[in-house]
This record gives structure tokens, C-alpha cells and sequence, in this order.
């Protein structure tokens, strides 16, 4: 039980150094290429893995979907994450990875689970900084380090593959639901940082419903740049940052840098004294929240919902 509970604490710690593990797996021959590769799910989002269970299938589901599990009580849809991203298994679905992502609870179906790899984010690059940008991937892990040689896995973009599956109309963002608009400070923008394509268009629609002036990057190294070539120009002009930037928002799973890096970082910066962070995440759980309040965080706000965000961020701006 002791060894269990420190391969826990470490897990969890992992956090403050801008580290992660990624759960690999495989979901067969890619329909492109001919070739069976490496796909990766961040650890926190798993919640357990299971051996093929009996699936009851439910009419008039979508065509991904395979059915429903009944796990220890709870019911839960499983989707045929092969047919999703266009792979075909050589020797069936034989694996389900039940996941927590986002308030929702489901399974994939995939061929084989490979390996866990503990990585540091600067092994993972932006896939669209990459060019080798597709809709449901993220982002590219090399696995072995920085070299030429190294193994690569894709990420996975959740987000974009739920909201493929099953477009939720709970997503949907309107100036009804945000309420009033944002009275920022004349001349400053929140600066927001998530590397999903989904997530980005969604938080661009509130702060947009929320007549909010904003600029968004993808990772949390790229909002670090800009944050700190904001704070140079602002001291060249005799101003502090946060007459340029009122908050920043960002995700915790990000390429290069994470959130909890990003936000540890400013709230070690002097230069950044006073200036709001919010992070907007799909990791939820006690674990993460203790984190986030660890590293200074001024909110912690699950994703989507606009109206849970949208009162976040104000609760967290200066009045």
C-alpha cells in the first residue's frame, strides 16, 4: 500500500516540474500509410483500463459508437476510437481506456495498450507549430528525447474527437448566457493559451460574446514569450503590464510548457505582480485543484461551460 500511495504522490508531483505521463497505445493499421502507430492519452484523463467488457449496443447511436458498458454501476458509452481516427485493428478491439475528461465519463475501444513514458512537455511540440496538423491530433511526443532517431506518439485532442462524436449544444456560446460584458481597463487584453483547436474557438466565441479584447496562443511557452515582450515594451513606456494585459487564461495540457509552469512562473515574476490567471481545464479532480491553488492560480474553472467561465473570470478581474 505504501509503494502504491508514492507511485501516486510522484504522479501528482509531476506537475510542478513541467512534467507528464502519457498512456500509449495502438488502434491498428492507419488507412494512409499502411503502418500501425503510436497514439497518446495524457494519464490524469484515465481513469482505469479495462479488458474487452461485454458492450450492449443501442439503437440509433452515432456510427462510432459501439454501445454502453455497465461498469460497477455505472453506465458508461463506448466509442470506436479506430473507425474515429481511421485505423483498422488486426486483432479486434481488445482493450477499453475509461476516461474522465471534461465532467463526462467514457471509453474508448482501441487494439493494444503499449506503455507508460514519463516526458518532460518540452518533448512535445504543438502539431500545427509542427505542420503536421490534423483535427484530432494536438500535438507530437518524442519519445526518446530531442534526437532525430526519436519515437513519435500523437497526442490526441479529446476535445475535437467528443465534439466530432457527439456536438454538444451545452457548448454553445451566447452573449444570453456569458451576461453583460467585460469592463476591462482601456487598452488591455486577455491573453488566453489552450493547444485544442475546439477549446481555442470555444473560448474565442466567449471572450468575443464577452466584448473582451483578446489575443490566443497555443502552448504555454508561446503565452510565456508573449507575456514577457509585453513586459518589455510596457517598461519601455514607463507602464506596468497589466495596463496591457487585464488576466490570462490558460489550459493545463499544453505543449513545450503546461499551465502550472506558466502559472508558476508569473506568480514569481514581480513584473507580473497583480495580474489575474485562470486556468480553464479539462483535468479535474481534488488532485489538480490542490495543485492549482499550489501554484497561485487565482481560478480553476472546468471546461466547457460558458457561463461557469465567464463568472470565473469575473470574480477573478480587478473591480
Amino acid at each position: 500500500m505504501k509503494a502504491v500511495q508514492q507511485e501516486i504522490d510522484e504522479r501528482t508531483n509531476l506537475t510542478s516540474t513541467n512534467k507528464f505521463e502519457l498512456l500509449l497505445f495502438r488502434l491498428g493499421i492507419d488507412s494512409a500509410l499502411g503502418k500501425s502507430e503510436l497514439f497518446g492519452i495524457n494519464v490524469f484523463k484515465i481513469r482505469e483500463i479495462v479488458a474487452m467488457p461485454s458492450i450492449t449496443p443501442i439503437a440509433g447511436t452515432t456510427a462510432h459508437s459501439l454501445g454502453v458498458v455497465n461498469l460497477r454501476g455505472q453506465v458508461i458509452p463506448v466509442l470506436d476510437l479506430p473507425s474515429i481516427v481511421g485505423c483498422k485493428p488486426q486483432t479486434g478491439l481488445n482493450i477499453i481506456l475509461v476516461t474522465e475528461y471534461a465532467r463526462t465519463t467514457q471509453a474508448f475501444a482501441v487494439e493494444s495498450v503499449e506503455d507508460i513514458v514519463r516526458l518532460d512537455w518540452k518533448q512535445v511540440l504543438s502539431a500545427e507549430t509542427s505542420g503536421a496538423a490534423g483535427k484530432l491530433v494536438t500535438s507530437i511526443a518524442r519519445l526518446d528525447g530531442n534526437t532525430d532517431e526519436s519515437r513519435l506518439a500523437q497526442v490526441l485532442d479529446v476535445e475535437a474527437i467528443l465534439q466530432m462524436v457527439s456536438p454538444s449544444d451545452g457548448h454553445e456560446v451566447t452573449e444570453e448566457k456569458v451576461g453583460a460584458k467585460l469592463k476591462l481597463k482601456p487598452g488591455t487584453i486577455v491573453l488566453a493559451a489552450d493547444d485544442s483547436f475546439v477549446a481555442r474557438s470555444l473560448i474565442e466565441q466567449e471572450l468575443k460574446a464577452l466584448h473582451a479584447p483578446y489575443e490566443m496562443v497555443k502552448s504555454g511557452k508561446e503565452a510565456w514569450d508573449r507575456l514577457n515582450a509585453i513586459a518589455k515594451a510596457a517598461e519601455a513606456e514607463g507602464k506596468a503590464v497589466t495596463d496591457r494585459v487585464a488576466m490570462v487564461l490558460t489550459d493545463l495540457e499544453m505543449p513545450e510548457m503546461d499551465g502550472f509552469t506558466l502559472t508558476r512562473n508569473i506568480k514569481q515574476d514581480a513584473r507580473f505582480s497583480g495580474l489575474p490567471v485562470v486556468i480553464h481545464s479539462s483535468l479535474s479532480g481534488s488532485a489538480n485543484e490542490d495543485h492549482v491553488r499550489s501554484v497561485g492560480a487565482d481560478g480553476y474553472v472546468a471546461k466547457f461551460v460558458a457561463e461557469d467561465l465567464a463568472e470565473t473570470i469575473r470574480r477573478v478581474l480587478p473591480h
